[in-house]
């Protein structure tokens, strides 16, 4: 019997660690590759072509909703189980309109997990009754396709996307640009572009509207004095 091939998407090594034991002890799943970013999944899903792919949301560089939207608008077929600490419905959402066939919480047992991939594989789109439920409400608010941004929100490109959450990380523009392999003078017309979008005027700004849309997670820093 073929092994069922996973690339697992995750930025702790302990977790994707973790979880790569798992499914290899499990016997029937093969983890193929191990993505530390959002970027370098996209990558790999491209060469690898997994049966199943299992996206962290929260990864730096870009998060794993936007890497789900760009993996799937050039393999539609390609098959995204999200895997979040939280389970807002706006992530839930979100992961739906973009194309994600499963949705589980990093709280659910190895056997929940095991059973969805198993299920994914076969075609399934795996929801739990609860989070169908929240579905169906939430369609009355339309969700933008692009999973990033709220609905009545203006519609952010990929490369505006993946700027929102370079400069919300802290990256300067010069950095931005290296990470995108784009000049200086590029970086500074999506951030512009950004800001008009979003009527922000700082990047202060940017930051918070990139943590209430789910583009990053908000990190408590703690100051020893």
């Amino acid at each position: 019997m073929n092994k069922i091939t996973v690339l697992i998407s995750e930025d702790h090594a302990i977790v994707r660690q973790g979880l790569c034991k798992l499914l290899e002890a499990v016997g029937e799943f093969e983890v193929v590759g191990q993505a530390q970013t959002g970027r370098e999944a996209i990558s790999l899903a491209a060469q690898l072509h997994p049966d199943v792919i299992l996206m962290d949301i929260a990864m730096p560089e870009l998060n794993g909703l936007e890497a789900t939207r760009q993996i799937l608008a050039v393999e539609p077929a390609a098959k995204v189980v999200i895997l979040s600490a939280h389970s807002d419905d706006e992530y839930i959402e979100r992961a739906s309109a973009i194309g994600a066939v499963a949705f589980l919480e990093k709280q659910s047992s190895a056997e929940i997990l095991t059973r969805t991939l198993r299920d994914v594989a076969k075609g399934k789109t795996c929801y739990s009754p609860a989070i169908t439920k929240r579905l169906a409400d939430g369609k009355k608010r339309s969700v933008d396709r692009d999973g990033l941004v709220r609905p009545n929100s203006a519609r952010l490109t990929a490369r505006e996307a993946e700027v929102l959450q370079l400069v919300a990380e802290g990256q300067a523009n010069k950095q931005v640009a290296g990470t995108l392999g784009i000049s200086i003078k590029t970086v500074e017309k999506h951030r512009q572009h950004l800001m008009d979008k979003l009527n922000i005027h700082d990047t202060a700004g940017l930051t918070r509207h990139a943590i209430a849309t789910g583009v990053i997670e908000s990190r408590v820093q703690f100051t020893i004095n």
